[in-house]
């Protein structure tokens, strides 16, 4: 087609002719807090679902933002981290997600976000958001160690729209990308011992690993983790030696790979 024909086209052209589909972002923040496995929730503060817990998220502003940018606006609006605290989180996509009744208003499609990061302080509602909390995540199920029960909201409240089913998504994604990727690094300082990192794996997991053979199998993986010559500044629980620090290594998959039990 001929540049002029196509410049004519577009200007007859009438997207009303076509049913409108929304777009939306929905982040799934998952961090350590005192060691337990944590995911970020707000309360709707308004319709639909008003007082409904939901993943922080909104709508894409058209024509003026990707969805990368939606994504790191809508946490940062919701959950009042600075920025110095959003600099420290690993965002990737999740998935999308576009039923027709997902959203009671129109058509919705949400892409969905996945964010790592380390101890990340108490947000503080924005936006339209009433309240955001951390909400521990447990059980064999949900991550955690042991059979530890759901805390309210997650076990006693239904979330809002789909997103129980994208929780649900991002927990399996966050399990299996600890087998194959130096993800659980992510959740750590910049130098840690291996018995933290073995606890950011058991946490996810939910499952106790052998110290020794886990310590073996970390060590044994090309570039995962490097050695940074300085030891932990206290020894163990039981007054054994400091712990070396280790800082995250080049590598971006493990191979072999640490397969869950």
């Amino acid at each position: 087609m001929h540049e002029d024909d196509e410049a004519a086209w577009l200007a007859a052209y009438d997207p009303r002719a076509y049913a409108p589909i929304a777009l939306t972002v929905d982040v799934v923040v998952l961090t350590l807090r005192q060691g337990r496995l944590s995911i970020l929730l707000v309360e709707r503060g308004g319709p639909p679902f008003q007082g409904r817990w939901a993943l922080p998220g909104g709508f894409v502003k058209a024509g003026e933002e990707g969805l990368d940018e939606a994504a790191a606006r809508e946490l940062a609006e919701e959950t009042g981290l600075a920025p110095t605290a959003l600099e420290r989180v690993h965002l990737e996509q999740l998935g999308s997600y576009g039923a027709p009744d997902r959203d009671p208003r129109m058509h919705v499609v949400s892409v969905a976000y996945l964010a790592f990061a380390p101890d990340l302080p108490d947000p503080r509602a924005g936006g339209d958001a009433a309240r955001a909390v951390w909400v521990p995540v447990a059980g064999p199920h949900g991550g955690g160690t042991g059979d530890r029960e759901l805390p309210a909201p997650l076990a006693e409240r239904e979330l809002a729209f789909d997103h129980a089913r994208i929780v649900a998504d991002a927990l399996e994604r966050a399990r299996g990308k600890l087998e194959y990727t130096p993800l659980a690094t992510a959740f750590l300082r910049p130098e840690f011992t291996i018995p933290e990192l073995r606890a950011v794996y058991e946490e996810i997991w939910g499952e106790r690993l052998h110290p020794g053979n886990f310590h073996r199998k970390v060590l044994s993986v090309p570039g995962f983790v490097e050695d940074t010559g300085a030891t932990a500044e206290r020894g163990n629980s039981r007054g054994g030696p400091r712990a070396r620090l280790y800082r995250a290594g080049p590598a971006t998959l493990l191979h072999p790979a640490l397969l869950r039990p």
